[in-house]
């Protein structure tokens, strides 16, 4: 199977009301020429779940700047004052959940569980509405496991299977998301034959498109 697709096969595989996860930290790792692509095929109603906002001119920032975003699931917004401002005005729909929480809610998702337990946000508002549940005298959050429709990562080398490297830091949280989606779809800078598979650090068996590489 030829994994390697073009822009219009990608763009036709985003829909309309479409939960997407994205990699990325402060648009590190982000795979910026994807959330253009899906800038330009103005699909509406998204719902995002990845470490923050990215600024208003970077990122995924850039859909909500377009007004295709209908709910985003994040730690952080400080650095995209468009979105607190979107947030107070009730214009959109932003969940913040603490960092390790989320990414392991989604590595839980991947490992098929159906979620974790954590100390983090108890006697604070984090905990309203979730269940408590106390192992040895000390009380834990229950956190469902969370997934989404379509995982969009950025990787550096991709080979001909799909088994995919990442560039140092940007690395963080795509690793991860690439386990706990229906659809992965990763943007390559540079496209090998063949990757040392002691080297491999998303298996091509997660991977379900690459597009980019500019070595053939």
């Amino acid at each position: 199977m030829n994994k390697w697709i073009d822009k219009k096969t990608f763009q036709s595989l985003i829909k309309d009301g479409q939960t997407i996860m994205f990699g990325g930290f402060l648009t590190c790792g982000t795979p910026e020429q994807l959330i253009d692509w899906i800038v330009e095929s103005n699909v509406k109603n998204l719902t995002l779940i990845g470490n923050d906002a990215g600024y208003p001119d970077k990122g995924v920032g850039k859909l909500i700047a377009n007004n295709q975003v209908k709910h985003l699931i994040a730690t952080h917004i400080g650095t995209n004052p468009y979105v607190g401002k979107l947030m107070s005005e009730n214009q959109l729909k932003v969940d913040l959940i603490p960092q390790g929480t989320l990414i392991e809610q989604i590595r839980a998702f991947g490992a098929g569980l159906g979620g974790i337990l954590t100390p983090t946000g108890v006697h604070t508002v984090v905990e309203e509405g979730k269940q408590q549940i106390v192992i040895k005298g000390k009380t834990y959050l229950l956190e469902e496991a969370i997934g989404a429709d379509i995982a969009l990562v950025s990787a550096n080398h991709a080979d001909s299977l799909g088994n995919l490297t990442y560039a140092k830091t940007a690395r963080n949280f795509n690793p991860i998301i690439a386990t706990a989606a229906k659809q992965v779809i990763a943007l390559a800078t540079h496209r090998v034959e063949q990757i040392d598979p002691e080297s491999v650090i998303t298996p091509h068996i997660f991977v379900d498109y690459v597009v980019g590489g500019d070595a053939k």
